[in-house]
């Protein structure tokens, strides 16, 4: 099994969160942040990496600390599963329509985190979140799980479409990704030998 927990304290956040790769996408999810618990959730199942993830953060603040260190947390977690990277996939990518929205999501576990976010959003909030914190998730998460990664929504209107088809697509591509290859289970996908 393919699994990691990790357990991060800061002055600012404690959290705990546990992944496994080969899951079936359940998840347990308290941020306190109702929308972002929402959208993880949504991570977790069209994924199909099952995720329980834990935040207490200093929102009495803001939600900057609780969304950036989680982030920070599931991306961790996610590399430690993959360990040396052996026999995935590697490349992931998926068009996710929401209604009137479409977002095109691409990413490379490559070891060289990168973001490309081109999405706006027409409103600074949704629900109680700020939707300025989906971006920062996003370069949170691709920092440390290794991710080169590419979010552009390609047309959109309603905001919580938006924001979910970017979470939707970062999960199918994802699956995707993690897979393990079977025609090459045994072999790290590069020619470097290392990712």
């Amino acid at each position: 099994m393919r699994t990691a927990t990790v357990h991060r304290a800061t002055a600012e956040t404690r959290i705990d969160v546990t992944v496994n790769l080969d899951g079936t996408g359940t998840y347990r999810v308290s941020t306190g942040v109702g929308f972002f618990d929402h959208m993880l959730e949504q991570l977790s199942r069209h994924s199909l990496i099952d995720l329980d993830v834990t935040t207490v953060g200093d929102l009495h603040i803001d939600q900057h600390h609780t969304v950036e260190d989680t982030g920070l947390a599931i991306g961790q977690a996610i590399a430690q599963a993959l360990a040396d990277k052996r026999g995935i996939r590697r490349y992931g990518d998926a068009l996710s329509p929401m209604d009137e929205t479409l977002t095109r999501v691409a990413l490379d576990i490559s070891g060289r985190p990168w973001l490309v976010w081109k999405t706006q959003f027409s409103q600074v909030k949704l629900g109680e979140m700020d939707t300025e914190m989906f971006q920062h998730f996003f370069h949170s998460f691709a920092q440390t799980a290794g991710l080169t990664l590419h979010i552009k929504t390609l047309y959109g209107e309603n905001n919580h479409h938006i924001a979910e088809s970017c979470f939707k697509g970062v999960a199918r591509a994802l699956r995707i990704a993690v897979e393990i290859d079977p025609r090459k289970a045994d072999a790290i996908p590069s020619t470097k030998g290392t990712l």
